[in-house]
């Protein structure tokens, strides 16, 4: 009993997680993840029929062949000619519709690209860049002073068309926010779009669909749903200059920031900070993940990060730098204050 109990738990627990509705293609949030959800189930109940259909059609051949064995023993391989000619009748109607069903569900599936992939007309179009671990994450904007850069967290505003324009830096990732949308890859020299619209706020996680390397399982994002109000209020925060210390804890902390190698990789709008190998870190507080969702944002986790990414996120491309515990306080204060 004990032994059933300790295998049964483990599994129960595994399903529970399965709940939680922030990262499931089973609780869509708008139009084209209801789409494939209805496509999904489909599917599903079709294929569950026919199972079931083979299922019982096995049971009853096997039945009726130990019936035979019984009317006459002495002959295993005695046949019906009549009844023989009616199984392959039955036979050849079983395969013309499973034809028929395969061909039905290819043109079904066919048919919802272009409700899933059609042009839904103007929203917000943001150019998505897949690296290996993280998403560069860029609002396009025909005034080149509103265009806003920002990594692995990104709001839309809610009923509205959203268009991604999806590359890659290095190797073929994959977009998924199960909620909201279907895959789509990002393929290094090409651009794919998807579009989609978010019908509910709230904030949902996606994911890399498509093994990239190492650390493929810990390349994560969000997506945050808001009005279009909070929306705008929140471009108009991303476009401003990172915030000026307000302790002289963080002005060491910037000063050092722009000493050490942190500069050659990281941009800071207002500051001498100009690289974009790594990720924009101008309002890197205001996110709620480090590292592509691996780790709470926090001080402590920042600390974390910049003394040993590696220990966090092994294989990660942010090389080690070598700081004085009082250097890394200091430039961990700084970045906290970067909202």
């Amino acid at each position: 009993m004990r032994r059933c109990v300790a295998l049964i738990l483990p599994l129960a627990v595994l399903a529970l997680a399965g709940c939680q509705d922030w990262q499931s293609a089973l609780h869509p949030r708008g139009p084209e993840a209801r789409h494939l959800d209805d496509l999904f189930w489909l599917f599903t109940w079709i294929l569950t029929a026919i199972w079931v259909a083979v299922m019982v059609a096995v049971a009853l051949a096997v039945f009726s062949r130990s019936r035979r064995r019984t009317v006459h023993p002495d002959e295993p391989l005695a046949t019906n000619e009549r009844a023989e000619r009616r199984y392959t009748g039955v036979v050849w109607t079983l395969v013309s519709a499973t034809g028929a069903v395969v061909i039905g569900l290819s043109i079904l599936s066919y048919a919802s690209q272009q409700r899933l992939f059609g042009h839904k007309g103007e929203g917000v179009n943001i150019r998505i860049t897949g690296h290996q671990w993280w998403w560069e994450i860029r609002y396009e904007d025909p005034r080149p002073d509103r265009i806003v850069t920002t990594a692995n967290e990104f709001t839309v505003p809610v009923g509205q068309p959203i268009t991604l324009k999806l590359t890659s830096d290095d190797v073929i990732h994959s977009f998924w926010v199960p909620s909201v949308m279907g895959k789509q890859d990002l393929i290094p020299g090409r651009e794919n779009l998807i579009t989609f619209t978010v019908d509910k706020p709230g904030i949902y996680r996606g994911q890399c669909a498509e093994y990239c390397g190492l650390q493929h399982a810990h390349m994560g994002m969000l997506l945050h749903v808001v009005s279009r109000e909070e929306f705008d209020a929140w471009q108009q925060a991303q476009l401003q200059d990172a915030a000026a210390p307000d302790t002289e804890e963080r002005r060491q902390g910037q000063e050092l920031f722009q000493k050490k190698p942190c500069v050659m990789c990281h941009q800071i709008r207002g500051t001498q900070a100009g690289s974009r190998v790594g990720p924009e870190l101008t309002h890197l507080a205001s996110r709620r993940y480090l590292a592509a969702g691996t780790v709470p944002m926090s001080r402590g986790n920042l600390a974390a990060w910049i003394v040993d990414p590696h220990g966090i996120k092994p294989g990660v491309n942010m090389p080690l730098i070598k700081l004085e515990p009082d250097e890394l306080n200091a430039i961990s204060a700084y970045l906290e204050g970067l909202k």
